[in-house]
């Protein structure tokens, strides 16, 4: 059960949102992104940006590789890097439409954050890449907040980074906060891994050769492996696979090609 105060945020945020489109668009606040309704299952189908998600009302589910993570409203996750990924959407309960907002991650913002940051950040070795946390009361209340802007949009310049930052801080001291903190890039594993998703997805139609990548990102093979699935859910195997399947699905639904046409074009080699 929701207490009183958090149905009163979430009654605030259905008003202010209450004209939005079913395909996610940025509004005039430039890194938010709303969607509401009924979505075509193949526009599910996507690279995902790094970004907070927050399912406010229903259920979205985002496949990726051989995991899994649902999101029943209200609450909200954290994708670190570009993650080729499918998702299924719920409409909410009592026939609330699904409702669900984004935050692009503005690196600059986070990296700002991190060092101004004195709260330990909690540590959650055992979640996977990628996975749901209720969303709690002060989350929700900084979400109202950066909403409201847009009913007074001569204030956005000056006040959208604050309440973008305060979002960002809740998440970064709550449970999402290492996965959060994997989104700077700044030094270490996580700016070498995103240099090498980086180079498979301009080269997704080549063989891969996992080991010459990690020597690039000057990672013994074990460690680069490890460190891949930690950062993105997938092996880099698999997170080539997943980038052909999102590439012959845009084909076959795009363009009037084959199956076996579009599974060439993507890389693969023989039809089976």
């Amino acid at each position: 059960m929701h207490s009183k105060q958090m149905k009163d945020l979430l009654s605030e945020i259905a008003r202010l949102t209450k004209n939005a489109p079913v395909w996610p668009q940025e509004s005039a606040l430039q890194r938010v992104m709303i969607t509401k309704g009924e979505i075509p299952q193949h526009q599910l189908a996507a690279m995902y940006e790094p970004i907070i998600g927050f399912t406010v009302f229903g259920r979205k589910t985002i496949s990726f590789g051989e995991s899994t993570m649902q999101a029943k409203g209200p609450s909200y996750y954290v994708i670190p890097t570009q993650i080729p990924a499918t998702g299924k959407v719920d409409q909410g309960e009592n026939g609330q439409a699904y409702l669900s907002l984004g935050l692009k991650i503005n690196r600059e913002l986070l990296r700002s954050l991190l060092r101004d940051n004195s709260r330990r950040i909690p540590r959650n070795e055992n979640a996977q890449a990628i996975f749901a946390t209720r969303a709690t009361e002060e989350f929700v209340s900084a979400w109202v907040r950066l909403l409201q802007l847009l009913e007074a949009p001569d204030d956005i310049p000056a006040l959208a980074s604050v309440y973008e930052r305060e979002i960002l801080y809740r998440v970064l001291t709550g449970p999402q906060g290492q996965h959060l903190k994997l989104a700077s890039y700044e030094t270490g594993p996580q700016a070498q891994i995103h240099r090498a998703t980086q180079w498979i997805r301009e080269n997704y139609t080549r063989t891969l050769d996992v080991r010459q990548i990690a020597e690039k990102s000057g990672m013994a093979w074990t460690t680069f492996h490890r460190q891949f699935k930690r950062i993105t859910g997938l092996s880099p195997i698999q997170y080539q696979k997943e980038l052909r399947l999102l590439e012959a699905r845009k084909i076959l639904v795009h363009q009037a090609l084959s199956v076996r046409e579009a599974a060439f074009q993507v890389g693969y080699e023989s039809a089976s």
